[in-house]
C-alpha cells in the first residue's frame, strides 16, 4: 500500500522537448490539459507584460534621448507598443484562456511573441549602444536587464517563448557591451542571461509539475466520486470507511452511520464487527459471512465484494463491502480502509430475474432449466452415494383436444389445475415441473426404493385423470408417464432424460393412461425409428414405395365401384414395413407432404389407365389440406393423368378440422369445386361431432372395420352406431361405405343395416396393379355381355 502511495504521488518526470512545446510524447501523460494550463498562465499575466514593455520603451527614450534623435526613438517606442499590443491580445485571446486541452502547434506559436519581442528590444543596444555616453550605457542594461527578469517572470509558464527572448535580448546586451570594449561587463551579462535562462526553465518546469499533479488529483477525485457515487440524491451511494489496526472504526462517512442506523458522531471509536453485527452482537448468532469478514480483517488480507446480511431497523439488508490494509512509512500495520454499498435492490431483482428464468410463468412450477439443473444435482449426488434417483416425463393425454376445441385460455387454465394436483403430490424428495406445452417431469431425488417410486407415477396418473371443472366445462384427459433411473438408464442428465422420453412413447403407444420405465429394447426401438426415418426420406426416389388397389363394391349388386390405393413400402434390407409403422413416422418426420402427393400422382395416372369409370380413393393426411398449394397440385395431378375429377374421391379423417381457423376447409371447398369426391374415413372412432358434416360437402362416410366387426358379434352398441350412421348419411344425401366386412354374414348384416358400398377381405384383399387392373378388364366385359 506504501508503495502505490508514494508512486502515485511522486514527482513526475517531465520531458524538456514537451516542456518547451517541441513535440508531444507518447506516454501516459495526457500533455493536452497541461499546455492549456501553461498557455492560461501566460494569459494572466499578459497585461503585466505590457506594462513592463510601455514602462521599459519609456526609461529607454529617457535615457537615451540627448544623444539620439527623438523621431528615431519615436518611431522605436511605436514598434515596441505594436509589438506588445499584439502579444497581449494573443495572450488574451478567449480560447487560450478558456480551453481545456491545447494543441501542441498553440505552444510552439509562442516562440514567435518571444523572437518578436525580443527583436524589437535588440534595437537599443544594438542601434543606439554606440551612440549613448557611458552613464546612458549603464542606464540602457540596467533597464533591459529588468525588462529581461520581469518578462522571464511573466512569461515563465511558456519557457520556450521566454528562453528565446531572454537569450536574444540577452546576446543583444552583450553584443553592445563588447563592441565598446567592457569585456567584463559582457561577460558579466552573459552569465546573467544563462542564469535567467536556466532560472526560466526550471520555473516553467516547476509549474508545469504542480498542474500536472493537480489535473491527477482531480481525476483521481472525479473517479473516486464515480466510482463512489456519491450525490446527495442517491440514498443507496456507496460510501467509505476507515478501521484502525484494533478494528475500531477510524474514519466513517457519515451516510455509512446513516445507513447502518448509528449515530454519525458516535460511530467513530466503536468495534467495526459489532457495528456490522447490530442487533446479533449480543447473542453472537453472526451470519456466516461476518465470520468470514472477522477472519479476513485479523489475517489482514484484502477483499472485495464479500456479501453481508444486515439488519437495519429489523430488516435485513445486503451490502457488498470491499477493503485493503494500510501500512505507514516503516510498514507498521494500521488498520484497512474500504468501500461499502447496498446492494439489497439489486439482488432483489437479481433473484425475481433468477426465478423468472427458472419458473414457468403459467403454473409456477420449475421450468425445463431447473429441471436439468436439479437432475443434473440428483445425478450427481447419486454417483457420489452409491444411490439411485429417477426421471419421469408426463404427457397429458388428449390435451390437444381442448386447445382445439375450446380454444388456448381454457388449455392454459387447465394446465394451472393439472399443475395444482401436481404440487400435493410431491414431497422433499421430489421435484415436479413443467417441461412445456402438456409436458411435465419429476425429479426423484432418492429412488432407492423403486416400489415407491412406481406408486407415484400411477398415483400422477390416477390424480390428472379425474375430471377437471373449468368454465362450466367438464373435460376429461389423463397422462402418460415414462420413467427412467439413474445412473443405470443413463449417465448423465441428458441421458437420463433421453431413456424417460423413451419410456414415454412406449406409455403413448399402448394408448396412453399408463407408465412404462425405461428397457434397453426401447433405445433398439428408437434406433430402428432413427434408420427407417433416414430411409423413408429416399424411399419414393429409389422406388421403393407402390400402392396395392383394394376392391370397393356396391353392397347389393356386388358390382366393382371403384378402388382405394393403400401405400407399401418394400425396404430391400428390412423387406415389406407395415403402413402402421411408417405412415406415423412420416407425419413425425414432415414426409408425408411429398409421399402423399406421389400416391395421388401415381393413383391419378393408375385410374386414368382403366377402361371402366371406376372411382379411385386416396387418403389425405390434415397436413397435406393445411398447404394452400394442395388444391393447385390437385388440379395438376388430375390435368397430368386426363382423370375426370368425379372419378378421384379424397378421404379425410376428423382430425383435418381439429384446428380453428386453418386453411384446410378452404382448400376442400376448392377441391370439390373441381368436381372431386369427399369421403369421411374413420368416423366414429375420434370425436364424432356432427359439427364436421356440415364444414364441407361430403359425398360418403365411411363406416370403420371396429364398428362392422362388432355388429358380426352382436354388440348392440355398434349395430346402434352403424344405423346412425346410415340414416344420418341419408338424411344428408350421402353413401355410407362399410370397411373391413370379411364373411358373407358380415356382407349380409351390413346390406340390411343400410349400407351402399361394402370394403374388405371378403371382396378382394389389396390388390397388385397388375391384378387390380385384370379385375377392372374383367368387370368391364361382365358389363359389356349384360
Amino acid at each position: 500500500m506504501t508503495s502505490q502511495t508514494t508512486s502515485q504521488f511522486a514527482k513526475p518526470r517531465i520531458d524538456a522537448r514537451a516542456l518547451l512545446g517541441l513535440y508531444d510524447p507518447a506516454d501516459t501523460t495526457d500533455w493536452g490539459p497541461i499546455r492549456a494550463a501553461q498557455l492560461h498562465a501566460g494569459s494572466q499575466l499578459a497585461l503585466f507584460l505590457l506594462a513592463a514593455n510601455v514602462i521599459g520603451a519609456a526609461l529607454i527614450t529617457l535615457i537615451l534621448a540627448p544623444q539620439v534623435p527623438l523621431w528615431q526613438l519615436a518611431s522605436w517606442g511605436a514598434l515596441v507598443a505594436a509589438v506588445a499590443v499584439a502579444v497581449t491580445f494573443r495572450r488574451l485571446s478567449r480560447r487560450h484562456r478558456e480551453a481545456l486541452s491545447a494543441p501542441l502547434g498553440d505552444v510552439r506559436d509562442t516562440l514567435l511573441d518571444g523572437i518578436a519581442l525580443s527583436a524589437v528590444w535588440s534595437i537599443p543596444p544594438l542601434a543606439f549602444g554606440h551612440l549613448a555616453d557611458p552613464d546612458a550605457a549603464l542606464g540602457l542594461w540596467i533597464v533591459l536587464t529588468l525588462l529581461m527578469t520581469s518578462s522571464a517572470v511573466a512569461m515563465a509558464a511558456l519557457p520556450l517563448a521566454t528562453i528565446a527572448f531572454v537569450t536574444i535580448t540577452g546576446g543583444a546586451v552583450v553584443a553592445q557591451l563588447m563592441l565598446t570594449g567592457s569585456a567584463t561587463l559582457a561577460a558579466a551579462a552573459a552569465l546573467f542571461t544563462l542564469l535567467l535562462a536556466m532560472t526560466t526553465f526550471s520555473r516553467g518546469k516547476a509549474l508545469v509539475v504542480v498542474r500536472s499533479q493537480e489535473i491527477a488529483i482531480a481525476e483521481r477525485d472525479e473517479t473516486v466520486s464515480l466510482l463512489l457515487r456519491e450525490t446527495e440524491e442517491d440514498k443507496n451511494a456507496d460510501w467509505l470507511w476507515e478501521i484502525d489496526a484494533q478494528r475500531r472504526v477510524a474514519r466513517a462517512n457519515p451516510r455509512f452511520a446513516v445507513a447502518v442506523g448509528v449515530d454519525p458522531k458516535t460511530i467513530n471509536g466503536m468495534p467495526f464487527l459489532q457495528v456490522l453485527a447490530g442487533p446479533t452482537w449480543e447473542s453472537g448468532n453472526f451470519a456466516p459471512a461476518l465470520r468470514l469478514l472477522a477472519e479476513k480483517l485479523k489475517g489482514r488480507e484484502a477483499f472485495r465484494d464479500l456479501l453481508l446480511p444486515v439488519y437495519v431497523g429489523g430488516e435485513e439488508r445486503s451490502w457488498e463491502m470491499s477493503a485493503t490494509p494500510r501500512f505507514d512509512e516503516g510498514g507498521t500495520f494500521i488498520g484497512f480502509r474500504g468501500v461499502g454499498s447496498d446492494v439489497t435492490e439489486a439482488r432483489r431483482s437479481a433473484e425475481k430475474i433468477n426465478r423468472m428464468a427458472r419458473y414457468d410463468t403459467l403454473t409456477g412450477l420449475p421450468n425445463r432449466l431447473l429441471i436439468h439443473e436439479t437432475l443434473a444435482l440428483a445425478m450427481g449426488e447419486a454417483e457420489k452415494w452409491g444411490s439411485r434417483c429417477a426421471f419421469m416425463m408426463i404427457d397429458l393425454d388428449r390435451f390437444k383436444a381442448v386447445n382445439d376445441t375450446l380454444g388456448h385460455p381454457v388449455g392454459d387454465r387447465l394446465l394451472g389445475r393439472v399443475s395444482e394436483r401436481l404440487k400435493q403430490l410431491v414431497t422433499a424428495n421430489e421435484m415436479i415441473g413443467r417441461l412445456g406445452g402438456d409436458e411435465f417431469a419429476v425429479v426423484v431425488r432418492d429412488a432407492t426404493d423403486t416400489a415407491a417410486v412406481e406408486r407415484l407415477a400411477q398415483s400422477i396418473i390416477d390424480t390428472l385423470s379425474r375430471p377437471y371443472e373449468v368454465d362450466q366445462h367438464t373435460l376429461y384427459i389423463g397422462a402418460s408417464v415414462g420413467l427412467a433411473t439413474g445412473p443405470r438408464d443413463g449417465r448423465t442428465a441428458e441421458a437420463l432424460v433421453r431413456s424417460a422420453d423413451l419410456a414415454l412413447y412406449r406409455s403413448k403407444d399402448a394408448g396412453g393412461g399408463v407408465f412404462h420405465a425405461y428397457e434397453p429394447q426401447l433405445h433398439m426401438a428408437a434406433e430402428e425409428r432413427r434408420v427407417l426415418e433416414i430411409a423413408l426420406r429416399s424411399a419414393v426416389e429409389n422406388n421403393e414405395m407402390h400402392l396395392t388397389y383394394q376392391p370397393v363394391v356396391d353392397a347389393e349388386s356386388c358390382t366393382l365401384t371403384g378402388f382405394e390405393a393403400l401405400l407399401r413400402w418394400t425396404h430391400p434390407e428390412y423387406g415389406n414395413i407395415s403402413p402402421a409403422k411408417f405412415v406415423p413416422l412420416a407425419e413425425e418426420a414432415r414426409l408425408i407432404a411429398p409421399i402423399g402427393e406421389w400416391v395421388l400422382r401415381t393413383a391419378c395416372e393408375e385410374a386414368a389407365r382403366w377402361d371402366l369409370p371406376a372411382r379411385i380413393a386416396v387418403n389425405v393426411s390434415a397436413e397435406q389440406l393445411h398447404n394452400p398449394a394442395f388444391a393447385g397440385f390437385v388440379a395438376q395431378a388430375l390435368a397430368h393423368s386426363g382423370l375426370p375429377p368425379q372419378r378421384l374421391e379424397l378421404e379425410v379423417t376428423e382430425s383435418v378440422f381439429m384446428h380453428e381457423g386453418t386453411m384446410a376447409i378452404q382448400v376442400l371447398e376448392k377441391i370439390l369445386d373441381m368436381g372431386v369426391r369427399l369421403s369421411l374415413d374413420d368416423f366414429g372412432t375420434g370425436y364424432s361431432s356432427l359439427g364436421y358434416l356440415s364444414r364441407t360437402r361430403f359425398s360418403s362416410i365411411k363406416i370403420d372395420r371396429s364398428f362392422v366387426q362388432g355388429a358380426s358379434k352382436g354388440v348392440k352398441e355398434a349395430i346402434a352406431i352403424i344405423r346412425a350412421v346410415v340414416a344420418l348419411a341419408e338424411s344428408l344425401g350421402m353413401a355410407t361405405t362399410a370397411e373391413g366386412v370379411e364373411t358373407e354374414e358380415e356382407h349380409q348384416m351390413v346390406q340390411r343395416l343400410g349400407c351402399t358400398k361394402v370394403q374388405g377381405y371378403y371382396f378382394g384383399r389389396p390388390l397388385p396393379v397388375e391384378e387390380a387392373r385384370r379385375l377392372v378388364t374383367r368387370h368391364d366385359g361382365e358389363s359389356a355381355a349384360a
